[in-house]
């Protein structure tokens, strides 16, 4: 069975969906291919289920605090597991299933529910159906990597997206990786009653953040009472009884921690191995990203790659902002680029990272003059009111052009209060726009005008 459509979209992640309806409104007949589940990792293992999950644990963290703001919980009370899990898994259903009609009653547009492969650079196979267009659009997602370790394949082990599937409360978690995934979900499991130890490889948890951020989220999750060991070489996993022994060379620590349940948390991987991307001439780097240009358009003519399957960004709303950039070129005459964007995104742990531009690390690696702002969330009035005053606010500016290059928020609201800043970034203004701004009080954003008030020249930039 063949079909003639003007484009092709492959995956129904951030950027697919909203692309397809921009082309099908302009008058082009689309096809969107989909394999598994509708809204790709966002709707179904990544932002919208795991933030339901971190709701919950926030909540019972609130009710094991309760007493601190003067209310009375009750001697007895528990996480249940199973409703947590129903809880996320119906939020997340609400939004695949709108994302799912709204797509198969999308006029000038066909779902095909199945696995794409291509067959040439306008040729694409779905089941038995054999679908051409002369745009192709590439957003297929990525999915956990699952490393070789000795013994893995001994014992049960859970990456972010089986973790979706557990009911219950594990009794110890191993948690491999010290970074974004793994710091969310350890903070999260340890607030709903598990023991948590985390293995981080590297002599530092989240190494892309600067020290100071590593250091404070430690500290952050060590008052929670969860086991960080850094400088942890995992060499493999072994059983003993109902135990899984994780075996690893860990500085000044025993170098074996024992579990009821894994959590592998060290990367992602695009899901383009089997694409067929060979009989479209379409290229990918080493790690199987495919390469794009400035304006996502790939080695193929005709055919772009959108969203975490291109390497530029991994984040939902960089996806999004993919479609944005393709479609205002497609369609708006608009030469929108990748290069146009700044870095952005959060950690959501409690609280917070908001982050946005470069790192104080970066920007003293630059060898550029520049001026730094830092003040603790202790200074922070909303914080201290609401008894969440860990962390601390920073930014960096240009001591010549007075932009701002950077900034880390780690703290309550840090993860909206990071926009007033980006938004400046954007609109390329000095830092005194918002140094002379009047913000509202009480928030976390009115201490952002103070905090840039006591810039001091950053030690070991250039002069």
């Amino acid at each position: 069975m063949s079909a003639a459509y003007d484009a092709i979209v492959i995956g129904t992640g951030q950027a697919g969906p909203s692309l397809a309806a921009r082309l099908a409104k302009a008058g082009m007949k689309v096809a969107i291919v989909e394999r598994k589940l509708f809204g790709g990792t966002c709707v179904n293992t990544g932002c919208i289920p795991t933030k339901a999950m971190v709701a919950s644990a926030y909540a019972a963290h609130m009710v094991r605090r309760a007493a601190e703001f003067g209310v009375d919980a009750g001697g007895v009370w528990s996480v249940d597991m199973q409703r947590v899990k129903a809880r996320k898994d119906a939020i997340s259903a609400k939004s695949r299933a709108g994302l799912e009609a709204w797509l198969k009653n999308m006029d000038n547009c066909t779902v095909y529910e199945g696995h794409a492969r291509f067959e040439s650079p306008q040729g694409v196979s779905v089941g038995p159906h054999r679908l051409t267009a002369p745009r192709i659009f590439i957003n297929v997602g990525g999915r956990a990597v699952v490393p070789e370790m000795p013994g893995l394949d001994q014992v049960a082990y859970l990456t972010n997206s089986s973790m979706m599937s557990v009911d219950f409360l594990p009794r110890r978690l191993i948690v491999v990786g010290g970074s974004y995934i793994g710091l969310e979900f350890g903070q999260m499991f340890r607030r709903f009653g598990s023991q948590v130890t985390i293995l981080e490889m590297g002599p530092r948890l989240v190494p892309r953040e600067d020290e100071d951020v590593s250091a404070a989220i430690q500290e952050i999750l060590a008052g929670e009472e969860i086991d960080v060991r850094l400088n942890a070489k995992c060499i493999g996993f072994s059983k003993r009884g109902e135990e899984i022994l994780a075996h690893a060379d860990c500085a000044a620590e025993a170098p074996e921690i024992a579990g009821s349940h894994v959590l592998l948390a060290v990367g992602r991987r695009p899901n383009t191995g089997d694409l067929g991307l060979e009989a479209a001439g379409v290229e990918v780097d080493a790690h199987g990203y495919i390469a794009v240009d400035d304006q996502l358009r790939t080695s193929a003519p005709g055919i772009w790659a959108l969203g975490d399957c291109n390497g530029h960004g991994g984040f939902t709303h960089t996806a999004y902002n993919d479609f944005e950039i393709v479609a205002a070129n497609l369609l708006d005459n608009d030469p929108r680029r990748v290069s146009d964007r700044i870095p952005a995104y959060a950690l959501y742990i409690d609280p917070p990272l908001g982050r946005a531009g470069m790192t104080e690390a970066e920007v003293r690696n630059s060898g550029r003059a520049a001026l730094v702002g830092k003040r603790p969330m202790t200074k922070v009035g909303r914080a201290v009111e609401k008894g969440e005053s860990q962390g601390f606010m920073k930014i960096v500016v240009d001591a010549q052009s007075k932009e701002i290059l950077g900034a880390a928020i780690l703290g309550t609201g840090g993860d909206e209060a990071i926009h007033s800043i980006l938004d400046v970034m954007y609109a390329k203004a000095p830092y005194t726009t918002i140094q002379r701004a009047v913000h509202i009080h009480p928030t976390v954003s009115e201490l952002i005008p103070t905090m840039l008030g006591e810039l001091q020249p950053l030690a070991g930039a250039g002069g």
